[in-house]
């Protein structure tokens, strides 16, 4: 039997998801070492588990050097690569919004010239063109984008809501809602056909449980 590989975005959606796995019977122990280990194995069910960032988990998974990955709704929209979404977990919840000073929500409407910063060019493109067809010009930023509509570099900010309380304390409010966000579990579409008993068997102990 092949191992069954997986790519989990490191951080507190690793830790969920191992969570979940083990309660579905899918568990790895040597995740839970003290190890500079890349990759950890569960020999008795030729399971393989590896953490990697976040935008790099459906590139993993598209190429086939994964076959299951989870990872942010986020990240699959902004990524667009070719896998199969299975399953919404559930955790891991936000918001992916149009945020900036309160004042900006008439240039928004307005369909006026517009600045957007944002770490999701992708997701901004496709909201502004697509859904808006409204013509803006994206800024791409790695990070903090909030510091953007302060220091007069862009209008607006394309980007996660979790609490809102960062946006607060620095005086932005949510102007628009693009899309809810999410765990996702994807699935590489050459392992789905290859191991589809083993997968479809995680997927409906996964169901269950959520």
């Amino acid at each position: 039997m092949r191992y069954l590989t997986f790519a989990l975005a490191k951080g507190r959606l690793a830790e969920k998801t191992m969570e979940l796995f083990e309660s579905v019977g899918f568990s790895c122990n040597e995740m839970k070492e003290k190890t500079r280990k890349l990759i950890f194995t569960n020999e008795d069910l030729k399971l393989k588990f590896f953490l990697a960032k976040a935008s790099d988990v459906p590139t993993y998974v598209e190429y086939g050097a994964a076959d299951i990955g989870v990872v942010g709704k986020d990240t699959l929209l902004e990524e667009k690569r070719n896998l199969y979404e299975v399953l919404n977990l559930g955790f891991g919840k936000c918001r992916m919004t149009v945020a900036g000073p309160k004042e900006m929500k008439y240039k928004l409407n307005s369909g006026q010239d517009l600045r957007v910063a944002t770490k999701y060019p992708n997701i901004a493109r496709d909201y502004f063109y697509h859904k808006k067809q409204q013509t803006v010009e994206i800024i791409k930023l790695n990070g903090s984008v909030e510091l953007a509509p302060i220091v007069g570099l862009a209008e607006v900010i394309v980007d996660i809501v979790e609490t809102g309380s960062t946006l607060k304390e620095n005086g932005l409010v949510v102007l628009e809602e693009i899309c809810p966000i999410s765990a996702r579990m994807v699935v590489n579409r050459v392992s789905m056909k290859m191991e589809y008993d083993r997968i479809t068997d995680l997927i409906e102990k996964v169901k269950k449980v959520l």
